[in-house]
């Protein structure tokens, strides 16, 4: 086990680090006198960047290249990062970039034969140590499916994924000193978190989409979280050890609260700790009320499964005078207008064999595939400009308004899928194991 020294000291080198690291640039090729080249022989190693995931795309014309989605890794500090990708190459292609553990920033970006699309997107990049108030180290206690994450190392994974994703250059420059910016933290369950794993997907992984470059997310949402687990596995700590003025702090918490005996009392104090602790350090807190599940009564309209939580975070926010974003009423009016057998689409309703390994049905009325989570974001996004928040003007301004009583439909919704890395159970909720 390291020594509480050791800990501290290594992770002051790391913040020394980020904030004397320089720009990287990247070409698919030939190195320049300013960018490194990117060649089949280029493999992520932990100081090395390269291809990771054990793919390697075609390299020829200036451009990477590939019939399958290919990874790029980046050794980096923890901080905020602008990512700029040169997309496009001979052959058309439609072009999706995710980051780290499956975080939308580019959705399906067309590019025609021999053109290049140039995208901008901030991503944020973290690890599990930091420092307490006193001074003496803290960690994140991560669960075992956690260690290793990609969300929780040392380096910048980037996976290009579409039909025919090609990349001609790449540059990553920390936003640290005159190009600090302001980060958005996420607190939450495992509706919200970075799911790594197909087909489970959650809203948080789907709102870096919806924002332009000028603010990060971080989101240190995981599965099986309640507000109490997220005090006392140092998560909260983590944020609070980073956050600043100017910053933001999106919570969502019930799930798992309400699996606790006799826990409501104890919740709305945790939910008021939150927002005053973050005010305390001049950023903004956002409360959003948890989504409903796939529950309906015989007239075809939602249950409240949520035994008052709901109501409690309410009230958290009145009495602290907290912006509220009521994800819960949202969903409810998009769910019923989609209908129970069109709702069925937006959760973990999967028959059999749908996906390796996957041998017995999945019937989840609780958690959300790619369409779900992406229509939960857009009713997220639709509030915040709703509302007028602070977080409106980082939104790009050319995704359309969204009215949660007419969702897009699933028969036209798609994202391509990121490939299972791992041989596991897939009808288990990825992350959420305890220990």
């Amino acid at each position: 086990m390291r020594s509480q020294h050791g800990s501290l000291l290594a992770l002051a080198f790391t913040l020394i680090a980020a904030s004397q690291m320089p720009a990287q640039s990247f070409t698919c090729g030939t190195a320049t006198a300013h960018a490194s080249a990117l060649t089949s022989s280029t493999l992520a190693m932990d100081k090395a960047t390269g291809w990771d995931l054990n793919s390697v795309p075609t390299i020829a014309g200036g451009v990477c290249s590939s019939s399958k989605p290919f990874y790029l890794s980046i050794p980096l500090a923890e901080g905020n990062y602008r990512v700029t990708a040169v997309l496009g190459g001979a052959q058309a292609s439609v072009v999706t970039v995710r980051s780290e553990a499956r975080r939308l920033m580019v959705e399906k970006l067309s590019v025609a034969a021999n053109a290049s699309v140039t995208r901008s997107f901030d991503v944020n990049v973290r690890i599990a140590d930091f420092v307490k108030p006193d001074g003496t180290a803290g960690r994140v206690k991560l669960k075992q499916r956690e260690i290793g994450n990609v969300d929780w190392d040392n380096k910048l994974t980037l996976e290009f994924n579409g039909t025919n994703p090609s990349l001609r250059s790449l540059s990553i420059e920390p936003l640290t000193g005159a190009k600090a910016e302001p980060t958005l933290y996420m607190a939450g369950d495992s509706t919200m978190t970075d799911q790594d794993t197909e087909p489970w997907a959650s809203w948080g992984q789907m709102l870096p989409r919806f924002f332009l470059p000028g603010i990060a997310i971080s989101n240190h949402a995981e599965s099986g979280e309640s507000s109490g687990s997220f005090l006392g596995e140092q998560r909260f700590a983590k944020i609070i050890s980073m956050i600043k003025p100017g910053d933001f702090f999106i919570v969502q918490f019930a799930h798992n609260d309400q699996k606790v005996k006799d826990f409501l009392p104890r919740y709305s104090v945790i939910m008021t700790q939150f927002v005053t602790e973050v005010r305390a350090k001049g950023a903004t807190p956002i409360i959003v009320t948890s989504m409903n599940r796939d529950s309906f009564d015989e007239s075809g309209h939602i249950k409240d499964t949520f035994a008052g939580y709901i109501q409690a975070a309410q009230e958290v926010a009145k009495n602290t005078n907290t912006t509220l974003i009521d994800l819960n009423a949202m969903s409810k009016t998009m769910f019923e207008a989609m209908g129970p057998k069109q709702t069925d689409h937006a959760f973990m309703h999967f028959a059999a064999n749908t996906f390796p390994g996957q041998t017995t049905a999945i019937n989840d009325n609780t958690h959300f595939n790619n369409y779900g989570a992406y229509e939960l974001a857009r009713c997220v996004v639709q509030a915040i400009r709703d509302q007028k928040l602070p977080l409106a003007k980082y939104l790009d301004p050319t995704v359309a308004d969204f009215n949660p009583a007419k969702p897009d439909a699933f028969e036209k919704f798609s994202l391509p899928f990121t490939p299972i890395q791992k041989v596991e159970d897939t009808t288990k909720i990825p992350q959420a194991d305890l220990k």
